[in-house]
C-alpha cells in the first residue's frame, strides 16, 4: 500500500506532470520496438523512420564493426566480470591509448557510462570546494553536483558567462566549472575559449560533458570535409585548445554506438581516480561487445569518418535550411545534427506526437520538466545512416505542421 501511495505521489507531482501525461497518452513513451531495418523501426505492425537515434555516424549498422564482435566474444566471453580495479582485458588499455592519441589528450580513463562518471568523479574533484554549474547543463551533471554538495561542496548555478565571471573571484577552492559541450537539446556549441580564459584566470577547472560532440565535431583544418572539422575528436580540439585546466568527459554511446564512456585527464589525476571513483573500484565493466565495437569504430573513423561527417553535415543542413526557410524557430544556430523544434504554447505535445506517429516519424519528445515550458516540443537527430529520401519525407511533414501553426515562429536574432 505504501509503495502504491508513493507511485501516486510521483504521478501527481507537478514537476513530472508533462512526463506523466506522455506516459498515459502517447505511443512514443516506452515504445516496444520489434524490428529495425536501417533507420526504419517497427512498433507492432507500424513502421516509422527513426529520427530519435543518437548513432550519429551510423556505426550501429556498420558491417565492418558488427563483424568484429564474434571473435572478441570467443576470446573474452560476453562479460569479463572483474571490476577494473582487479583486472582489465587488454581491450581496455588499447582503447585508452588510441583514445588519448585521437583526442590529443595526456591520458584517458574509460568507465561504463557518463552518468556513473558524473556521480563519482565530480564529488572526487570538488571535495570541500565550489561547484559552478551552467543552468543548461545536463541533468546528470546536476545530479553529480548535488551528490558533491551533500559531501560538503558549495553549489551555485550560472546562466551566462558574465554571471560565471562574477561568481569566480569569491569561489573557494578547489573550483570546478561544469557545462555541456555540444548541448543535447539545442545542438549548440559553447564558447569554450572564453570559458577557459575565465577558468585559467581564477585557477578553476573546466569540466565539460561532450557526449554529443565526440565523434561529430573535431579539429579544424584546411583539409576538413565539413564545418564539423576533422576526426571527430571533440570540442577541445574543435576550438584549437589544449587540456590545461580541462577535464573532458565523453561517451561512445552516441557517435560510436557502444556502451562506454571516458575522461580525458592527466595521468596523475587518472591514477587518483583509480583509487577514488566507485565505478572503477566496484562496478562491473562494459560488455565485451561494446569494447570490441569501440576499437573497430576507431578503425572506421580513421578510414572514412570524415566522409561520414560530411554526409551528416549535408543532410543536417537540408533539414535546418528547410526549417529556417519556413520561418520556424529552432534554437540550433551551430548546424549540428540535433534539431529541436519547440511547439506553440497553445499546442498539446501528445496531439502533435500522434500526428508524427501517423506520418511515420519516430522522434524524441521533449516534455516539461525535461525542458522549460516554452521549449516543449520534439527533437530530430540526423544520422549518417539516414537517406535523402527520408530527409524529403521529414521536410514534407515539417511543412505540413508549419501550415497548421504547430511551431513557434522564428525569433529575432536566431538562425531561423
Amino acid at each position: 500500500m505504501l509503495v502504491e501511495q508513493l507511485a501516486t505521489a510521483v504521478d501527481e507531482d507537478p514537476r513530472y506532470s508533462g512526463i506523466a501525461h506522455l506516459r498515459a497518452h502517447s505511443r512514443f513513451y516506452d515504445a516496444v520496438i520489434d524490428e529495425i531495418d536501417g533507420r526504419r523501426i517497427r512498433v507492432g505492425d507500424h513502421w516509422l523512420t527513426d529520427w530519435a537515434s543518437c548513432n550519429y555516424l551510423g556505426f550501429d549498422l556498420e558491417p565492418d564493426i558488427i563483424g568484429v564482435v564474434e571473435d572478441q566474444l570467443r576470446r573474452w566471453g560476453t562479460h569479463p566480470s572483474w571490476s577494473r580495479m582487479l583486472g582489465n582485458p587488454r581491450l581496455y588499455p588499447e582503447i585508452e591509448e588510441r583514445l588519448a592519441a585521437l583526442l590529443g589528450a595526456p591520458d584517458t580513463l574509460v568507465l561504463p557510462t557518463i552518468t556513473q562518471i558524473h556521480l563519482s568523479v565530480i564529488p572526487a574533484l570538488a571535495q570541500q570546494g565550489t561547484l559552478l554549474v551552467d543552468s543548461r547543463a545536463h541533468k546528470t551533471i546536476w545530479d553529480g553536483c548535488v551528490f558533491a554538495r551533500a559531501q560538503g561542496a558549495e553549489l551555485k548555478r550560472f546562466r551566462t558567462l558574465d554571471e560565471l565571471a562574477a561568481l569566480l573571484p569569491a569561489a573557494r577552492g578547489p573550483v570546478l566549472v561544469c557545462t555541456d559541450g555540444v548541448n543535447s537539446m539545442t545542438g549548440n556549441i559553447p564558447d569554450l575559449p572564453r570559458y577557459l580564459d575565465l577558468c585559467r584566470q581564477h585557477g578553476a577547472v573546466l569540466y565539460v560533458d561532450d557526449a554529443h560532440g565526440f565523434g561529430v565535431i573535431g579539429e579544424r583544418g584546411e583539409d576538413e570535409t565539413s564545418p564539423y572539422g576533422c576526426y571527430g575528436n571533440s570540442i577541445v580540439r574543435y576550438h584549437g585548445e589544449d587540456y590545461d585546466n580541462v577535464v573532458l568527459v565523453g561517451g561512445f554511446s552516441k557517435a560510436y554506438s557502444s556502451l562506454l564512456a571516458f575522461l580525458a585527464v592527466p595521468t596523475v589525476l587518472k591514477n587518483r581516480l583509480k583509487a577514488s571513483a566507485a565505478p572503477y573500484l566496484y562496478s562491473g565493466p562494459s560488455p565485451t561487445a561494446s569494447l570490441a565495437t569501440v576499437l573497430a569504430g576507431f578503425d572506421v573513423n580513421a578510414e572514412r569518418g570524415d566522409k561520414l561527417r560530411a554526409d551528416l553535415h549535408r543532410m543536417s543542413m537540408r533539414v535546418l535550411n528547410h526549417v529556417r526557410g519556413l520561418g520556424i524557430f529552432t534554437p540550433n544556430t551551430d548546424d549540428t545534427p540535433i534539431i529541436e523544434l519547440p511547439i506553440a504554447l497553445d499546442r498539446d505535445l501528445v496531439e502533435v506526437s500522434e500526428l508524427l506517429w501517423a506520418r511515420g516519424l519516430f522522434v524524441t519528445l521533449a516534455p516539461y520538466p525535461g525542458v522549460p515550458r516554452d521549449q516543449v516540443g520534439f527533437r530530430v537527430q540526423v544520422t549518417a545512416a539516414n537517406t535523402d529520401e527520408q530527409i524529403d519525407d521529414l521536410n514534407a511533414v515539417i511543412t505540413e505542421l508549419a501550415a497548421a501553426d504547430v511551431f513557434q515562429p522564428a525569433r529575432e536574432g536566431s538562425a531561423s
